[in-house]
């Protein structure tokens, strides 16, 4: 199959940085004379555009029209899920009787792009829509079904389907376990299978269809998009690292060795329970920055010389005192020992609250990834940043730490996460795209080695 690179014409408007979804919502549909429905129009993505008031990027429209199997990289905001979420309507309502499934690593992620098709669905064929649909599926009058499922760990609570199309959204963050256990799913109806993600390293299924000629495959780079002004994407490359730039908004596949845990040291955690019966439990916590990110909460009970995640919890859009009764919710649950919390930026008023609080001043440690100087030439080194990353993999690779293999939310942070050393400096970054349960996760797995005893006088 031919491998694509796209540039777009110029022509559009490159003016404004609103998604496709965003003048989708806004727009009305334009009164061209295409067709009265999309099974008589002449040319179906002119149909779709007409009744959507949006005009689709050219490789939009390759991707849309392409029959067999298909893999997309692309960069933040290029406009792959909304392409996806088209290409999945088109086949539903073209293909009677068939069932498309939608899967993600996390059970989020598939519904959102659900609800992207739901949406689109809605807006060009309303009437054909049979049932009320749910977060989870939409039945079409013609026999068809979409469904959205998060894929697990092994792909083993999907296990069971017959399936036309299936559909990876952020597929390099799927575990390739998920992709052996689902891909005998389209073997009796030919069905094909479309990929779709962020690249994360140069290893695993979704980096290898790249090479296999059974797929199409396309790459397309922020730049390309017409929606995305050249002045955004020089804010973020002086915002961001190389190695964020080239993964976020190039869609480059980087070195897995720059990967700081690796999928089989993930893998090697994993397990379906543990007993948490007697355990010493910790509490780490990761806040959100500038109320734009979610709030991560990671329980680890201690126990026999082990630590397993007993649970991963985040939350959206908390005030600082809603945040503070969560903490205390779940302290109430599990009587912590400790409670590590990063005290940095937005996390010191909250800090501030919880010291205030008479069944937490005594728990709460606070652990963030500042800078002190440590000798009289004024160098400095991390307070304690690098060390909670350093000792959660040690933890990790001496298999002292295990998480429950249908974490899903766990799973996918650790994967994120990367090393990055500055070419000039050396000077080591680590930072992940869906890195708020590793934060959590580290400070939890630094107050079990240090048994909560090298706390800050607080009291």
């Amino acid at each position: 199959m031919k491998k694509k690179s796209s540039n777009p014409t110029q022509n559009q408007s490159t003016e404004s940085l609103d998604s496709q979804e965003k003048t989708l919502k806004e727009s009305k549909p334009h009164n061209a004379e295409v067709a009265s429905n999309l099974w008589n129009a002449p040319n179906v993505l002119l149909f779709v555009e007409s009744k959507l008031g949006v005009k689709l990027d050219d490789w939009q429209k390759e991707y849309i029209q392409h029959k067999g199997n298909t893999a997309v990289r692309a960069g933040r905001q290029s406009g792959k899920s909304f392409a996806e979420s088209i290409r999945i309507t088109l086949f539903a309502l073209l293909n009677p009787k068939t069932t498309t499934i939608i899967i993600a690593s996390v059970d989020r992620q598939s519904i959102e792009l659900l609800e992207k098709v739901k949406s689109i669905i809605t807006r060009i064929a309303g009437s054909q829509i049979a049932k009320r649909p749910t977060f989870h599926k939409i039945e079409l009058k013609n026999g068809s079904e979409i469904y959205a499922l998060p894929a697990g760990t092994s792909g083993y609570g999907l296990r069971g389907f017959t399936v036309h199309k299936l559909v990876a959204d952020e597929a390099h963050y799927i575990q390739d376990a998920v992709f052996v256990a689902v891909r005998p799913m389209l073997a009796t109806t030919n069905g094909t299978l479309d990929l779709l993600s962020t690249p994360r390293g140069n290893t695993g299924f979704f980096y290898d269809c790249f090479k296999d000629e059974n797929f199409h495959q396309i790459h397309i780079k922020s730049e390309n998009c017409p929606r995305i002004t050249k002045e955004f994407l020089d804010q973020e490359r002086r915002r961001m690292t190389k190695l964020e730039y080239c993964q976020e908004y190039e869609a480059e596949f980087l070195d897995s060795l720059q990967q700081f845990f690796t999928e089989k040291l993930i893998t090697s955690c994993l397990v379906k329970e543990w007993d948490t019966i007697d355990s010493i439990n910790y509490l780490g916590v990761d806040f959100s920055g500038h109320g734009l990110d979610p709030n991560a909460f990671v329980t680890l009970a201690n126990k026999n010389k082990c630590s397993y995640v007993k649970s991963t919890e985040r939350t959206e859009d908390q005030k600082a005192w809603e945040t503070v009764n969560h903490i205390k919710d779940l302290n109430s649950k599990n009587n912590y020992k400790k409670i590590g919390v990063d005290d940095g930026g937005l996390g010191s008023p909250i800090l501030d609250y919880m010291l205030k609080d008479s069944k937490l001043k005594r728990k709460a440690v606070g652990l963030n990834n500042a800078t002190r100087d440590i000798d009289a030439d004024g160098k400095t080194k991390s307070l304690k940043g690098l060390e909670m990353h350093a000792n959660l993999k040690i933890m990790m690779e001496q298999g002292t730490i295990k998480i429950n293999e249908n974490d899903d939310l766990m799973i996918r942070s650790l994967m994120s996460i990367q090393l990055e050393i500055d070419d000039k400096t050396k000077n080591i970054k680590i930072h992940g795209k869906h890195d708020h349960e590793e934060e959590a996760l580290k400070r939890a797995a630094w107050l079990v080695k240090t048994k909560g005893l090298n706390i800050m006088a607080f009291c």
